[in-house]
């Protein structure tokens, strides 16, 4: 499988399910599974019991992994989807964004 060009701290945009058109920043990606952790996005609800250690019981929400497929890197320029493509610069590769050209890594 060729590398994913999403990591860790990028935005990103939902492109389809149920939080289509919602960004978030990613907090963690997994390369074997092709899933990537979204902030606010594809929350899950749990219904918690009241337990000795957690005696209030109650709703938990967290966020599930999403295919990476799902996302798309926003663009620093509009916020909206854009691709990636990877360049050398000043002896550097870096990632790019194909719509405006501005540069996705420092």
């Amino acid at each position: 499988m060729a590398t994913a060009k999403i990591k860790k701290g990028d935005t990103v945009v939902v492109l389809s399910g149920k939080d289509k058109g919602q960004t978030g920043t990613v907090m963690q990606v997994f390369p074997k599974d092709a899933k990537v952790l979204v902030e606010g996005v594809n929350v899950m609800t749990r219904h918690r019991k009241p337990t000795q250690a957690n005696p209030q019981g109650g709703i938990d929400r967290t966020p599930a992994p999403m295919h990476i497929s799902k996302v798309a890197i926003a663009d620093p320029k509009d916020g909206k989807a854009t691709r990636v493509r990877i360049e050398e610069r000043d002896g550097k590769k870096v990632r790019v964004a194909v719509k405006s050209g501005e540069t996705i890594d420092g």
